[in-house]
């Protein structure tokens, strides 16, 4: 079993900080602990509270957030404290005692949204559901997500794509999405709320080239980016930031696969509802590729599209 590492993330408090896992710690409830009485149903929670400057406990999804007193700044002990929750985590002593009083279900919305993939629906969800990209092309390949499994049983769902906070279901011609909307929906939502399991750990993430196991806290979601040519970690960086956020919006996702410095062409995976979408090659054409072509001006003369 993968062991639990701890990423110190900064947020736009400058008191609080999180500490993201690789794993999910809870999916059930979001928890607030002002102090260690508050904190008796969380062992860790509790033990954070004996440090003299923990003011709040947050423990949600994938991270643990804590608020500080003014008596100490973060740069001096944040190094410490992820070591004893990442020290804490992989113990194996419980994260949450859950009693009566601990709810079964946890409110959730879903709503679906329009891609430029006229096949493919995007639904959008209030909670994580991952902690990288996933996709199905089948039922065996989603042997890993107890959910995609479950959508696949609709006779009607051709591909499933998941990334953090968002489902899209790409469907046959057999159905009209004003047909389906409403019971897929409905499904996932109820999926979620039930606490059932979305992606089994250790599951494997498809990355640029391979199949890898996912890791979610290094860069590029799982590339490897050691063995890489400077061009290739320039292209990847442009892509991570400038063109997966409108990518992801449109419910799919964009991977580098590779780059042939003979003919400066730079090969790419589209994966979800950007997978044979009509209007992909025109946004490859004209939004891609001349954003490379500006950016690295002299080194990029094609992007060459494989659909995931």
């Amino acid at each position: 079993m993968e062991p639990y590492k701890i990423h110190i993330q900064t947020t736009n408090k400058p008191a609080i900080i999180k500490f993201e896992a690789n794993k999910f710690l809870t999916r059930k409830q979001n928890y607030e602990f002002k102090n260690v009485d508050e904190a008796k149903n969380s062992p860790l929670a509790k033990q954070l509270f004996y440090l003299p400057f923990t003011k709040t406990v947050y423990i949600s999804g994938n991270f643990v957030a804590i608020e500080r007193y003014d008596i100490v700044a973060w740069p001096d002990v944040q190094d410490e404290v992820a070591a004893q929750i990442e020290n804490y985590l992989n113990s194996g002593e419980p994260i949450i005692i859950e009693d009566d009083t601990t709810p079964s279900k946890v409110p959730v919305t879903v709503y679906a949204e329009s891609t430029p993939n006229p096949a493919a629906l995007k639904f959008v969800s209030n909670k994580k559901l991952a902690l990288a990209t996933y996709e199905f092309k089948n039922i065996e390949e989603a042997k890993d997500s107890p959910l995609a499994t479950g959508l696949f049983h609709f006779p009607f769902v051709k591909e499933v794509f998941i990334d953090e906070n968002y489902i899209s279901v790409i469907k046959y011609d057999i159905a009209e999405w004003d047909d389906i909307v409403i019971e897929l929906r409905e499904y996932i939502r109820l999926h979620i709320e039930e606490g059932k399991e979305i992606i089994a750990e250790g599951a494997q993430q498809k990355t640029s080239n391979a199949t890898t196991e996912a890791t979610p806290q290094n860069n590029n979601k799982g590339i490897d980016t050691s063995n890489l040519d400077d061009t290739s970690k320039q292209i990847i960086d442009i892509l991570e930031e400038y063109v997966k956020p409108a990518v992801a919006s449109d419910g799919g996702n964009i991977l580098f696969q590779s780059y042939e410095e003979d003919t400066k062409t730079v090969n790419v995976i589209l994966q979800g509802a950007c997978s044979g979408c009509p209007s992909s090659t025109f946004t490859l054409k004209n939004g891609i590729e001349t954003m490379l072509k500006s950016m690295l001006e002299g080194k990029v003369n094609e992007v060459v599209a494989i659909n995931g």
